[in-house]
């Protein structure tokens, strides 16, 4: 345990205040002792890790923040890789399962998967913050998403005796999404423990088929084009440099990352919407039906499935008026100079500030074009 510390001093936005009680755990024992204790005291708690998809009001927070600060990646053998039904025999195939501890750095498990010839991840250099809080967003860039190589977590959590354990989940039971779990909307309830990451062993050390036009274009290849792992992980950092969207002493990286989440809408909306405004078609959800409280009315078949488009953030934000660089009068809080998804704090910003712009920029996108921004950064003690 530590001394009571600053939410500013901990997240990558730098805004937030004092808070009455800091556990740094370093070690699982420390987690599980500290959460237990939390939960016994039926008390106030944040649970944090790399600090940088966190936005936190300057008022003083009144409880407890738990920052778990694990180390340790191993290889799962065959015969010991958990979410495989009773009685399965171990696959063989070029898969590799890591199990990463929840307080590893992202970007440094990245490099380390590249290092060793490792695929599935590598578009996803320089994504800021901790394993742990990797499935709680389902984080994605560049073409790749972790849904696609996440098995499953372990979740400290209160079993269904009430007693705290240790809960295997399958990645299959976490409903990822974009940028969602079942973590994130409250279905489930606990601290990530740790990771398990499905990757393949790369024989030539090329990458994944390159599946996004920016980054192909930054490589000079065809989409669906290998390429050698280490071009891909340098070409999405500079990609996500050139946007601020790597920590360093560029002032524009001093936000949470994109603000808020490209909208989805239905198709027929979206027809509705400029032809111009970027687009793409994602998975279709199963359409709303309202029944009449009717005790022998059926349940609906959800066999008809509404089309689903992916709206531009960045492009709504842009021609609802507001650029890069957009201030309010008097603020220090700034839309980054370099990409309007991301909101920055220019030096000295409260965490009202930010909160005061991010509703500036939802209420000129909603008034233009009818579409609701969704912030993607948790925000503690602030609304919008």
């Amino acid at each position: 345990m530590t001394a009571a510390r600053r939410l500013a001093d901990a997240t990558t936005m730098r805004v937030g205040g004092d808070v009455d009680r800091w556990i740094e755990a370093t070690t699982r024992d420390e987690v599980v002792s500290a959460y237990a204790e939390l939960l016994e005291r039926d008390e106030e708690h944040l649970l944090l890790g790399g600090g940088s998809n966190t936005v936190a009001s300057d008022e003083r927070y009144e409880g407890t923040v738990l920052r778990v600060a694990t180390r340790g990646i191993r290889t799962l053998p065959a015969a010991e890789r958990p979410h495989r039904p009773p009685g399965e025999e171990p696959p063989l195939d070029d898969a590799v399962v890591l199990r990463v501890e929840a307080g590893e750095s992202w970007d440094a498990l990245v490099a380390l998967a590249v290092a060793e010839g490792l695929t599935g991840i590598e578009a996803l250099s320089g994504v800021p913050g901790s394993v742990g809080a990797a499935p709680i967003q389902n984080i994605g860039a560049y073409g790749q998403e972790l849904s696609a190589t996440l098995q499953g977590i372990e979740l400290l959590c209160l079993d269904e005796h009430g007693e705290l354990a240790v809960r295997e989940v399958p990645a299959s039971e976490l409903r990822l999404g974009y940028r969602d779990s079942a973590i994130k909307q409250g279905v489930l309830r606990g601290v990530v423990l740790s990771v398990d990451l499905r990757l393949r062993r790369s024989p030539d050390g090329r990458s994944q088929p390159i599946a996004y036009q920016q980054l192909a274009t930054a490589l000079d290849v065809e989409l669906g084009t290998r390429v050698p792992l280490e071009d891909v992980r340098s070409s999405v950092l500079a990609l996500r440099d050139s946007k601020g969207m790597v920590l360093s002493d560029d002032p524009d990286s001093v936000s949470a990352g994109s603000f808020f989440t490209n909208p989805i809408v239905s198709a027929r909306f979206a027809a509705t919407l400029p032809k111009e405004l970027p687009r793409w078609s994602t998975a279709p959800e199963p359409r709303a039906t309202v029944l009449p409280l009717d005790a022998d009315t059926a349940l609906p078949s959800f066999d008809r499935r509404v089309p689903r488009v992916k709206l531009s953030a960045a492009w709504l934000i842009e021609q609802a008026g507001i650029g890069r660089g957009f201030s309010l009068p008097g603020s220090r809080a700034a839309v980054s100079t370099k990409h309007t998804l991301a909101l920055t704090n220019r030096g000295g910003a409260t965490g009202e500030e930010i909160a005061e712009l991010a509703r500036f920029v939802q209420a000129r996108v909603e008034n233009q074009f009818g579409v609701h921004l969704v912030p993607e950064p948790v925000l503690v003690g602030l609304s919008l």
